[in-house]
This record gives C-alpha cells, structure tokens and sequence, in this order.
C-alpha cells in the first residue's frame, strides 16, 4: 500500500493547486459546471491527468479532496463598500450577502498536523450566496501566485514530486524542476495572507471593465508561528484558535483588488504583481461562527473557480482548466455513495 505523507515529506515542497476543493450540493448539473466561464488554452494534459496525478502522491481517495483535504467551515457575510459597484454590477458588489468559507490545510491528508511544513499554502475558499438564490465562488491560497503559468506545467509539478522520493539521486526530478522554474521554487519558501492568484474581468454597469485579481487580508494583521511555538503546536491548532477567537467575536478580514501596471502578466498566475501596485477596497468579509456540522458540510461543498456572476468573467484561461478539475475530485470522493 503507499504510503503518501512519506511521498511528501521526501519533497522539500508544497502543493498549491486547486484550493479547498468545495458549489454547495452535489446535484449542480454538468451544463451548469460548464457555464461558469470558459477560456480556451491548448493543453497536453487534461484536468482528469491533473487529478489522477494528485491521487498518485496522496492515495485513492474514498471521502476526502484531493488536496486540501483537511479542512473546517465557517459563515459570515460580505460587507461590500459603496464603491464596489464602481466596479463590477456583480449583485455581491451591491449588497451585503451570506458567506461560506472553508479554512484548510494542503495535502491530499486528511490527519496532517497543522503546523506541518505540508500545510502550507493554506487555504481560504468562499461561496457568495446571491440574492436570486444563486451562488459565486473564490477560491485562494496564502501564497501570492502559482508556482506554474498553466494545468501542464501544474501537472509536470507534481509528477517531479511523486518522483523525488527517498533514495532518489540529487539532481532529483524536482531539483530540475524548480531550476528551471523560479516562480515554483518562490512558491515553496513564501507564505503571506490570502490571494486569488488568477486575473478576471470586473464588468460595472456601463461596461467598463476592469482587470483585476483578488486579496483577501485579515484586519488583525499578519502573525506566525516562531519555530518553537510551532514544535509545540498541536495537530489541529488553527481549528482550535479558530473556535476560540470566534467564540469571543467575529473576524474580519479586508476584501480588495490588486490593479496591473503596465506590462503585468494577465494571464499568467505564476508571476506576481508589484506590492507597489494600485489596491481598490471592495468591503469587508465577516466570519461570524463555525458551522453546526463542519464534517458534513464540507462533503457537500464543492467550489468551482469560475462560477461567476453577470459583471466578473475569467482573464486567465487556468480559472477553467481548474475549473474542470474540482468537480473530477468531487466525483472520486463521492463515488461510494452512487454506488449505493
């Protein structure tokens, strides 16, 4: 049997891909996956490779993500600022609405310890609730970028994980990877809040669109771990501080775009933009409470990255290859209970 956290941990490196893995329930209809957004790129891969690939480091998956298995859920609401819909005729740019929001740990392990050095880009996926009773997603990590520009290079990514295992001679396949792809070897040294490392189109409404990508900051500011707090962490102590802060008051976190400067890749995750760069403040998210039954809420929730409202479309075609890829993992780790 493999053993998949021996495959990880034999790999100074950490897996980003595709974030939190949660549409709420399982009978969103294939036409439907579709028409979040669809961007065509040429690939040699497909998101079904993309997937099987994450299964082949982290083992079969029977009830949990492919990645970012370990997770909780919590619920809030999204304060937009009046000057939001500025920006985009998005229906959350314009009134506060219900939020859903999944923290999670990368790996595709469910029992991996928090302070891991696996754990790492954690996770933050959110799900508008709309008005019309719809829904939009967004799904990012705590690193500002990808470490690959597209679903092939992702996928080559892994395969030089899976490949660099014990025993394995140095240059290994991941040495020759991140070698020859700086913005990955950034990727696996650099933690920060949470971005949505993709670019989209924000639509207002006289049709002035507006390029952007995502940043999510929490208002109490940046604080981490110090080597021995985390060797003294326990398994779950983000789960735990969590109950506890929210126990005492909701948490707030700053909702903002990053602009592009001139020559800025739009299409392109794995190059960051400037911190010089122009921010627009879109409101403030505020998570309020876990909720009742986080275990079975999170098996119900899938996020798609391009289920997207009138007023956002996607600007880099990775949106829809990942995409493509959430609902195959979704499938997998629900395929016991169609069997049924």
């Amino acid at each position: 049997m493999k053993n998949p956290k021996k495959k990880i941990q034999s790999a100074v490196v950490t897996i980003a891909l595709l974030t939190a893995g949660g549409t709420s329930i399982r009978a969103q209809s294939e036409s439907s996956r579709e028409a979040a957004g669809d961007v065509a790129r040429p690939q040699t891969s497909s998101p079904t490779d993309f997937v099987d690939t994450l299964n082949s480091i982290f083992g079969k998956q029977t009830t949990q993500r492919a990645t970012h298995a370990k997770g909780i859920v919590v619920q809030g609401k999204f304060k937009p600022v009046e000057a939001a819909q500025g920006l985009s005729k998005a229906p959350h740019f314009g009134q506060a609405v219900p939020v859903t929001v999944r923290f999670s740990d990368n790996t595709g392990i469910p029992t991996l310890p928090d302070a891991d050095d696996h754990a790492t880009p954690h996770g933050m996926a959110l799900k508008f609730h709309l008005p019309d009773g719809s829904e939009t997603d967004l799904v990012t990590h705590s690193f500002n970028g990808f470490p690959a520009a597209t679903g092939d290079e992702m996928r080559q990514f892994l395969i030089a994980i899976g490949s660099s295992g014990t025993g394995v001679s140095s240059p290994t396949p991941l040495d020759t990877f991140l070698a020859a792809h700086p913005a990955a070897k950034t990727f696996v040294t650099t933690q920060d809040p949470y971005f949505g490392v993709n670019s989209f189109r924000f639509i207002n409404a006289d049709g002035k669109v507006t390029v952007a990508r995502y940043q999510i900051i929490p208002k109490a500011g940046k604080h981490f771990l110090s080597k021995e707090d985390v060797a003294k962490a326990a398994p779950d102590y983000l789960t735990s501080e969590l109950r506890s802060r929210l126990a005492k008051a909701p948490i707030d976190f700053d909702f903002r775009l990053q602009l592009p400067e001139s020559g800025d890749k739009i299409d392109n995750p794995s190059i960051t933009w400037s911190d010089k760069n122009k921010t627009v403040d879109l409101g403030v998210i505020e998570i309020t409470s876990i909720v009742p039954d986080s275990d079975l809420t999170q098996r119900a929730l899938l996020f798609l990255p391009g289920l997207l409202p009138v007023g956002i479309e996607p600007a880099d075609p990775m949106i829809q290859f990942r995409n493509k890829a959430y609902p195959i993992s979704y499938d997998r780790r629900h395929a016991g209970e169609t069997k049924k």
